[in-house]
């Protein structure tokens, strides 16, 4: 049985949890509190950080390197596209929203909201960054007017079918929809690009997600918000 070793909210790895459903690969979600530095998992995954991907006897790491590792699995369900323009515009997004839109938006106000209420008596003295949070959301709604652009033109955002791309931007919107942060009512594109990804099966463990002392925003699970 695989095992992903995951946070609840880090887009990196609820893009995985979203990879690992779309296709039908059975797995074990373990969540991992990477600040506690168990021995055990330092000892299967050195660097510790998540999602870490435990297949058998094989460790993967990384919310880049995962992906690639699982579309290398003999799985009939791909989520790279079969066209080289298509394949090479669908990993062009997915780095950008997996790596530069999570940079901007999720450290920017992710971070700032969550951590000082779950960290020391320090931390939440000093309160949120008010002026990061004001710029995270404004990447945010750039980011919601280039997804905006895309489903207007194209089926999924790299093209006819569902890739990674998809699911690295649903994933960090999903992120941010739980604490209630996604200004919808900017883009109505993106709003119903997000509402039929959010209607797929697979969405349905991330729905599900409930942290202790910090629960999801009412419109979270549902699916005609």
């Amino acid at each position: 049985m695989r095992e992903l070793f995951h946070q609840t909210l880090s887009p990196a790895c609820r893009k995985i949890r979203l990879g690992l459903g779309e296709k039908k690969l059975e797995y074990a979600a373990t969540l991992e509190r990477v600040w506690e530095k168990r021995p055990q998992f330092l000892a299967l995954n050195p660097g510790g950080e998540v999602p870490f991907l435990m297949d058998g006897g094989t460790g993967v790491s990384g919310a880049i390197t995962i992906p690639e590792y699982l579309e290398e699995l003999d799985c009939a369900i791909r989520l790279w596209p079969q066209t080289g323009p298509e394949r090479t515009e669908a990993r062009r997004l997915h780095e950008w929203f997996a790596v530069r839109c999570e940079t901007d938006i999720a450290q920017a106000v992710l971070l700032e909201k969550i951590n000082p209420r779950f960290a020391g008596a320090r931390e939440r003295e000093r309160g949120p960054d008010m002026a990061a949070i004001r710029a995270g959301l404004d990447a945010l709604r750039r980011m919601l007017d280039a997804i905006g652009t895309l489903s207007d033109t194209r089926n999924w955002l790299a093209g006819d079918a569902l890739s990674w791309a998809d699911l690295a931007a649903a994933a960090l919107l999903s992120a941010l929809d739980y604490i209630g942060d996604v200004p919808w009512a900017h883009n109505e594109a993106a709003k119903h690009w997000y509402m039929r990804i959010k209607s797929r099966p697979a969405f349905r463990p991330l729905l599900a997600d409930a942290i202790p002392g910090l629960p999801p925003q009412r419109q979270y699970a549902n699916l005609d918000f």
